[in-house]
């Protein structure tokens, strides 16, 4: 019975079978027939079965199964006692399954699947071809399979020396298959995500060496070379002290590669890569156009570099910059080349449009994410800064062949950190100016067509046969289009588009100075007189449509915020829109999302400034978009935060928003809108609309709670403080220094928040009553986190009567929730208890789940101080799990942090390390150093619960080092766990 259990003989059953029975023993031994449960009788009859289950359809004797069941001391009936389990069995399994025969029993004539040990081993199996065939992923999914089918201990409750036995080995088989999967998520990157789950379960296995290898070398390639190097010692130390040994050679060989920071452990063995996704190879190009012409001599250049960079020689990354004016063809160029390079390039082509053109140009940072995603790399592994994302980036590149295209750049600058930096990749740049500080480049100025290949181009579009008989016409004008090659497919296609047009009218069109402007003489208005020509043949609905949606920042937008724009029905919207596409003025970023080039909506602001008309419609159109985001926001935030009185009191609007069945689509509009709705508020502060701007970024506050766009967030409040100071609005201002203190809050900056809720108040107190209730709530918050109690409890309670003075209960139910942590923090247990039950019972009275969670956050922290653990658990658990459906990182990082507080006062360090770990990567680059400061002492005291003291010591040094950086009083904390001798 040594080794993983075969398979028994199966049973293949014909179409028309009954249900088939079903074993468990990874776990409790259970019988199934379908999928309704068997009586499998009491322990011994059960020891029975697991006996039989686990012999491999082997016939076992009477003595066997005696010795299996009672081992030296059988009672005196036992063959009796055996025989009546065996009867009983044979009732409920049916004769043909549970057989006699030699005086002793077995099992027979199961079907495929009927037992899970035997479905683990053969998942284990195919997870070892896998691995051998280099499909870590896929091994690592197989292995994943296997282990969910142990339902807690093998043969639970299970009585007798064979059960025993087999439940030991059954459990060194899981672990083996565990200890692979790490090993697995190490080698294809998962190093941050598996630190949680080691730590785990180095506490509840001390002594297994693999598992501690394993923690050291995820601790290592996440950063945190210190600790891993304390596992090391900790392992060290418990080993001598529990069997008097030394680690073993593995072991002590990793410590010194990790002191010797040797570069071999930095990377993982194999291409990160997202969890059940093979690996990755982005092929990111947009389609190259059918009709190309000409740029022989420019294709021939830039495929020599390419090839010299792909080739077993070529030892550098190539660079080649592309410059020129917009719409000369730099991004025709590039992408033809790049196709025709891809089999150079096996490992994918990544592709961007920087934006450089226009007023907000694509971050690094942003783009780098999207790279990685693309690469394979998931999510929680891409780390927060543009230095660390940039340096992942070229590791992940490293060994690739990868074509990157980055298009319409702005500078330098913003290519540095896009690109590769490793032989074997290339990067071609387009630009309008020429880089010459980008080191290494190969640079190349694109000029306008010859007249040839413009002619070449015109014909291709238009037609061989109408150019044909009117060839000086068709000089005259790609003469006129200045020989641009944008212009000129827009000409072309314009009048493909008219089989009645000559091409001598089209000529004659172009004749006119006054809608042609000299290219070469005025640059960029070149490319304007082209869109001229297009823009002229609109029909008026078109033209009027193409006007207003260029007056719109933002790199698209979507077709509910067009309709707003244009003041017409979505389906009359969509078909202008779609009209617009056909004449290459507009492109489709996606279903239902348009954008502009970026000249184009340059032009496009230009023909409204000279032809809208009345000019008053121009700001009329920007009115009813941010009417749009302002009413679609107010509805998001009523869904998320049911008896809110502020969507009572925000500016009225005309037109009116989405309407939306559930928070979660709601949820997804605002997200997907918020770099759109942002700009748009950002650009209306200049445009009279300064309270409705205000409001809107209020309504949308979830996007700075979240973490998700803060820095965007901050940047739109700050300036809209700015503005409301110019026009002396106290009213937007007030409101405005609330989302500031707001976004302050929430990223850990305790100060500046403090100072803009108290002049919120200041500016409110006259004018905006329920604007003051707010500032009032927050400098409360801020207060306590600052340890400023008195002052605390003195702003929460005038806020919790101005609340109820203006009938806000849920405005009252936060602060309440809020005093409540003030009475905590103050030794008030009971009353902190009764004010968060309090709060928390009015969110749910009101339907309230997003703050609720909120509310049981409170009562989670005065429950867990109150010794309530169990409960404190329970309503913490509940709030986590409102915060991760409604996508609040900061919240959900927070709730995990609580819990593992939860954890260490119910003595459960292994699940407060857990839960802390989790808390730090939930809150990576969100919710400020504060927090993260106050989440490693947690870790470090489960951590040194759990017997790992020399990492202990390194997560409280580093929340020391955090703590005297911000001067927060914490610091006390730190120090103390570090020498509890010195402070005793």
């Amino acid at each position: 019975m040594d080794g993983v259990p075969r398979v028994p003989k199966q049973w293949h059953p014909g179409p028309e079978e009954p249900a088939a029975l079903r074993f468990s023993v990874l776990g409790p031994v259970r019988a199934w027939l379908g999928d309704d449960p068997l009586p499998a009788g009491s322990p011994q009859q059960r020891a029975l079965l697991a006996a039989l289950l686990l012999r491999d359809g082997r016939t076992a004797t009477a003595s066997e199964l005696i010795d299996a069941l009672w081992g030296d001391e059988p009672p005196s009936q036992a063959l009796a006692a055996l025989r009546t389990y065996a009867s009983r069995l044979r009732k409920t399994l049916g004769a043909e399954v549970l057989v006699s025969e030699s005086g002793g029993y077995a099992i027979r004539s199961l079907r495929e699947g009927a037992l899970d040990h035997v479905n683990a081993q053969e998942l284990a199996a195919d997870a070892e071809k896998a691995r051998a065939a280099g499909d870590l992923s896929r091994a690592r999914d197989l292995l994943r399979d296997a282990l969910a089918l142990w339902d807690g201990e093998p043969l639970a409750s299970i009585p007798g020396p064979y059960a025993e036995t087999q439940r030991a080995r059954l459990e060194e088989w899981r672990l083996q298959l565990l200890e692979s999967c790490l090993d697995m998520d190490l080698e294809q990157g998962f190093h941050a995500e598996a630190v949680s789950e080691l730590t785990a379960l180095t506490a509840a296995h001390p002594l297994r060496e693999r598992l501690r290898e394993l923690l050291m070398l995820a601790l290592y390639r996440s950063g945190r070379q210190a600790e891993a190097l304390a596992v090391y010692a900790d392992t060290r130390r418990l080993l001598a002290d529990e069997l008097g040994v030394d680690p073993r050679a593995g072991l002590k060989e990793l410590q010194q590669r990790i002191l010797q920071a040797d570069p071999g452990l930095a990377e993982p063995s194999a291409p990160k890569a997202e969890p059940v996704v093979a690996l990755v190879r982005p092929a990111q190009l947009p389609a190259t156009v059918t009709d190309f012409t000409g740029r022989a001599s420019f294709v021939q250049e830039l495929s020599d570099v390419l090839a010299a960079a792909s080739s077993e020689e070529g030892r550098v990354m190539a660079v080649s910059a592309l410059a020129g004016i917009g719409g000369v063809g730099k991004t025709t160029l590039a992408v033809h080349v790049a196709h025709q390079a891809r089999g150079a390039f096996p490992d994918g082509q990544l592709y961007v449009d920087l934006q450089g053109a226009g007023s907000r140009a694509a971050e690094p940072e942003t783009v780098l994410g999207a790279f990685l995603r693309a690469l394979g790399t998931a999510d929680s592994a891409i780390p927060d800064s543009l230095e660390e994302r940039s340096a992942l980036y070229r590791s992940v590149l490293d060994g690739r062949r990868v074509l990157v295209l980055l298009d319409n750049a702005r500078d330098a600058a913003q290519v540095r950190p896009l690109l590769p930096g490793t032989e074997g990749c290339a990067a071609l740049v387009t630009s309008r100016i020429r880089m010459v500080d980008l080191a290494g480049a190969h640079l190349v100025d694109l000029d306008v067509m010859s007249p040839e290949e413009a002619l070449q181009l015109f014909t291709k579009i238009v037609g061989q046969e109408r150019v044909a008989s009117e060839r000086e016409a068709a000089l005259d004008v790609v003469a006129a289009c200045g020989f641009l090659p944008l212009a000129i497919r827009i000409a072309a296609s314009r009048l493909a588009a008219r089989r009645t047009w000559t091409v001598s009218v089209l000529a004659a069109k172009l004749a006119d100075e006054r809608r042609r402007l000299d290219e070469l003489q005025a640059g960029d208005l070149a490319v304007k007189a082209t869109f001229e020509l297009g823009y002229g043949q609109l029909e008026p609905a078109q033209a009027r449509a193409f006007r207003l949606l260029g007056l719109a920042d933002g790199p698209d937008i979507s077709l509910a915020a067009a309709a707003a724009v244009l003041d017409l029905p979505a389906e009359d919207t969509e078909d202008l829109l779609e009209s617009l596409v056909d004449t290459s003025l507009l492109e489709s970023a996606a279903p239902g999302r348009y954008r502009y080039h970026d000249l184009v909506r340059l032009y496009a602001r230009a023909c409204a400034e000279r032809d809208e008309q009345p000019p008053s419609e121009r700001a009329a159109a920007m009115s009813r978009l941010l009417d749009f985001y302002l009413s679609t926001a107010a509805g998001v935030y009523a869904i998320e935060r049911p008896g809110d009185r502020l969507v009572d009191h925000l500016e009225p609007t005309a037109y009116p928003g989405l309407v939306f069945e559930d928070r979660h689509r709601a949820q997804d509009w605002l997200y997907s809108e918020a770099i759109s709705l942002l700009a748009c508020v950002r650009q209306s502060i200049q445009g009279g609309f300064l309270r409705r701007s205000v409001d809107t970024l209020w309504a949308s506050v979830d996007l700075a709670e979240s973490g998700t766009n803060s820095k965007a967030y901050e940047g739109v409040a700050s300036a809209l403080r700015e503005a409301a100071r110019e026009e002396a609005d106290a009213h937007a201002g007030a409101r405005a220094l609330v989302t500031l203190a707001y976004v302050h809050y929430y990223t850990g900056r305790f100060d500046p928040a403090r100072e803009a809720a108290a002049e919120a108040l200041e500016l409110a107190a006259e004018t905006d009553h329920l604007t003051s209730c707010w500032a009032s709530n927050t400098l409360g918050v801020i207060a306590l986190l600052q340890n400023q109690y008195e002052d605390g409890e003195a702003h929460l309670n005038r806020a919790i009567e101005s609340f109820r003075a203006c009938h806000d209960r849920a405005g009252e139910a936060s602060a309440l929730c809020n005093l409540s942590r003030i009475h905590l923090a103050t030794g008030r247990t009971g009353s902190a208890v009764s004010l968060a039950q309090q709060g928390t019972g009015m969110y749910d009275d009101m339907g309230h789940a997003l703050k609720g969670a909120n509310g049981r956050y409170a009562l989670g922290l005065a429950l867990t101080q109150s010794g309530r653990l169990a409960e404190a658990t329970a309503v913490l658990g509940e709030a986590l799990a409102v915060f991760r459906n409604s996508r609040q990182r900061l919240w959900e990082g927070m709730s995990l942090f609580r819990l593992a507080e939860a954890d260490l006062a119910a003595q459960r360090p292994a699940a407060a390390a857990t839960n802390a770990e989790t808390a730090l990567t939930v809150l990576r680059g969100i919710g400020g150093e504060w927090r993260r400061g106050n989440v490693l002492i947690v870790l470090g005291q489960a951590l040194n619960a759990i017997g790992h003291s020399g990492r202990a010591q390194v997560c409280w040094r580093e929340s020391l080092d955090i703590f005297q950086a911000l001067g927060a009083p914490e610091a006390a904390t730190a120090r103390a766990l570090l020498n509890p001798m010195a402070v005793a």
